[in-house]
């Protein structure tokens, strides 16, 4: 099934955890350092789902 690995699931969990982190430093005064942060977590959130897909905890093409 497309998507259900374990590469899939964590590279949704980091993203999530970066907006929610990058949202709640907006309220209520901005700060700008934690939105950064959260930032920097949804952005690599791709690049550790890349990785491992990689390293082989990625759904296989094969099956579709």
């Amino acid at each position: 099934m497309h998507g259900s690995s374990p590469a899939a699931w964590t590279a949704v969990l980091l993203c999530l955890t970066g907006i929610t982190i990058g949202g709640v430093a907006l309220i209520p005064n901005p700060n700008w350092v934690w939105f950064t942060v959260g930032c920097v977590v949804a952005l690599a959130s791709g690049l550790v789902g890349r990785v491992m897909s990689s390293a082989g905890m990625g759904a296989n093409s094969a099956e579709h």
